[in-house]
């Protein structure tokens, strides 16, 4: 079964539990899918509202981009879970010999760029539900703004934590180009969403008083 089509206790469960996966990199998949699908229904309670009228395509546009977000960040749980696999297995293998010392360490390169692939997608797309929230403040409901300040929160743990998890592959990568673009790239992101997110947080706090 795919952790993602878990109930939410098996899912807790499982995280709590000794398996190796869930680990980070799915909790902040999940983390992130939700501070996308509450931007979505922010957008839905506040679409049609007589004080945004004329918003409305706007208002759709978040919608269809916040569940699209959400959906590639759940499909991520699983990608997360699946690219361990092959890492867990080549820590595994033999290295008695230089040979097999050689072989094993081509295999873990190969490994370890396919297990940051997962975090690197969930940071760039957190950081688009980030930017996603940033439309949404000026234009919510002020009954249900709220969740956007809670919305930012959750994404900004995930964006965190995803980070996090690349930073963790990173650091055993011997390929130093490779390490360095996306390095470079995270950094940035990972910076500008944080801001992002409490320039967000900020204005629901002085919407709410």
């Amino acid at each position: 079964m795919k952790l993602s089509t878990n109930t939410c206790e098996e899912f807790v469960q499982k995280l709590a539990s000794k398996e190796s996966v869930p680990g980070g990199g799915g909790a902040a998949a999940l983390s992130g899918a939700l501070g996308a699908a509450l931007a979505s229904m922010v957008a839905n309670f506040s679409k049609g509202k007589k004080k945004f009228l004329g918003l409305e395509e706007k208002h759709q546009e978040i919608i269809d981009k916040s569940v699209a977000l959400s959906e590639k960040l759940v499909a991520l749980i699983d990608e997360d879970a699946e690219n361990f696999e092959p890492l867990s297995r080549a820590y595994g293998l033999p290295k008695d010999t230089p040979e097999q010392a050689a072989e094993k360490e081509k295999v873990l390169q190969e490994c370890l760029k396919v297990a940051a692939s997962g975090p690197v997608k969930m940071v760039e797309y957190i950081y688009e539900a980030i930017k996603i929230q940033e439309e949404l403040v000026d234009i919510s409901t002020k009954i249900i703004i709220s969740d956007v300040g809670c919305g930012v929160q959750f994404l900004k743990a995930a964006l965190y934590s995803a980070n996090l998890n690349v930073t963790v592959n990173l650091n055993l990568i011997s390929d130093e180009a490779y390490v360095k673009e996306v390095s470079d790239r995270m950094a940035k992101l990972v910076s500008e969403g944080s801001i992002i997110c409490d320039r967000v947080y900020e204005k629901v706090v002085d919407v709410l008083g």
